[in-house]
């Protein structure tokens, strides 16, 4: 499926531009645009590359109604656009975003929640492992030991996760399904790559924030105590966070450019900044709001386990508080806690990985017209006399 054309990046020695749609009058190329009847002067609507809004319809065989309920010029408004798949090829809204992610999960849930669940076993083993292994030898450090142990293990989870599921949600862009076994054929060739983008980006985020702090640790190792000048380098550290949010916004969409465009690292980095640019808050926000709901879902999952692990290793935990021994979680708790973590985790992931994937095509739709394209490779039928053949439904609203 990542060789057909609809995910190629616009074919050109100069970098994509903008905004760069099909002109309103390209008659083969713009969904919903159709010819009015014999005898009829033609309309050529334009369609706008931000805001996504649809086309006036030509011809009765449409049925329904057009803009704010009026009948069009030789019919009853725009058609729909055509639906494939998890979402309608056109700009999406937040809350198409947003059912999309859960449309995929739920149309798509044996190989999504399959490769959730694998990832989240072998991540919780890695934490639990740990802990139990160290068993309170390295003290109050244990849990940074831990940490440090099974953050490289969560890393390579996360990228194989992320790359098996962008292609299983760009198989279901098209209407297609795609096993546990496809996705892999599909995305194994680029996983070297993934892992070096995602280790790249991290680094950047993590060395922005470091830099700011930069001079409030020297200048504290100095020995200085300066209440004034310890306050104001504080500043300089802490607005080096938001510059790390707007650089990790910058570079979001560089892995589903990497994996469906077959960028190597650097371009996919420049290409998601392209694809960004003028939709900075857009993107914050819906990233923000995916991520909120994704620890929303888990917390409420994680709370009755909690209890439980509490309840459970309550008599350990009070046994070595009152010896005076360092603490360390009972076995009961940490079992508690790692079933709670494989629970979540196995929801949570794809639903924040989809919604990664869904901003990329959004946004190449509204810039590049991808949705002409992802109709082709969906075997949609050509653009003709009567357009395209979807009922009417009313202009959602856009974010």
């Amino acid at each position: 499926m990542t060789d057909t054309p609809g995910w190629a990046s616009p074919s050109s020695s100069e970098p994509p531009r903008d905004e760069a749609r099909p002109p309103a009058d390209a008659s083969a190329a713009v969904p919903g645009q159709s010819v009015p009847p014999h005898g009829a002067p033609a309309a050529h609507p334009a369609r706008d590359a931000g805001h996504g809004g649809q086309q006036q319809g030509s011809g009765p065989q449409y049925g329904g109604q057009g803009p704010y309920g009026q009948p069009g010029q030789y019919g009853w408004g725009a058609p729909a656009s055509p639906k494939p798949g998890v979402i309608p090829l056109r700009p999406l809204g937040l809350g198409e975003i947003l059912d999309g992610a859960v449309s995929t999960i739920r149309k798509h849930w044996r190989t999504t929640l399959g490769l959730s669940l694998g990832v989240a076993v072998v991540q919780e083993a890695a934490v639990v492992g740990t802990q139990l292994a160290v068993d309170g030898d390295t003290g109050d450090l244990t849990p940074v030991v831990s940490a440090l142990v099974s953050l490289p293990v969560a890393m390579l989870l996360g990228v194989v996760a992320a790359a098996l599921l962008t292609m299983v949600v760009s198989r279901a862009i098209l209407g297609q399904t795609a096993t546990v076994r496809d996705a892999w054929r599909d995305a194994r060739p680029r996983l070297l790559q993934l892992i070096g983008l995602t280790l790249l980006t991290g680094l950047i985020g993590a060395g922005i924030v470091l830099l700011g702090f930069a001079p409030l640790i020297g200048y504290l190792l100095a020995g200085a105590d300066e209440p004034i000048i310890v306050g104001l380098l504080a500043v300089v550290g802490i607005l080096s966070i938001p510059v790390a949010f707007w650089i990790w916004i910058q570079l979001s969409l560089a892995a589903p450019a990497l994996m469906l465009e077959k960028q190597g690292v650097l371009p996919a980095l420049s290409r998601s900044r392209r694809l960004v640019r003028g939709s900075w808050w857009r993107l914050f926000g819906i990233n923000i709001l995916g991520r909120l709901l994704a620890g929303l879902v888990a917390g409420m999952l994680s709370i009755p386990f909690a209890v439980i692990g509490l309840v459970l290793g309550f008599d350990d935990l009070s046994n070595q508080l009152d010896s005076g021994e360092p603490a360390t979680l009972p076995v009961a708790m940490l079992i508690s806690n790692a079933i709670a973590g494989v629970i979540s985790s196995t929801l949570t992931i794809p639903f924040t990985a989809t919604i990664g994937v869904l901003l990329y095509v959004d946004q190449r739709i509204r810039r590049e017209a991808l949705d002409i394209e992802l109709a082709r490779a969906a075997g949609l039928p050509e653009y003709g006399g009567t357009g395209w053949s979807d009922p009417v439904g009313q202009n959602p609203a856009r974010l």
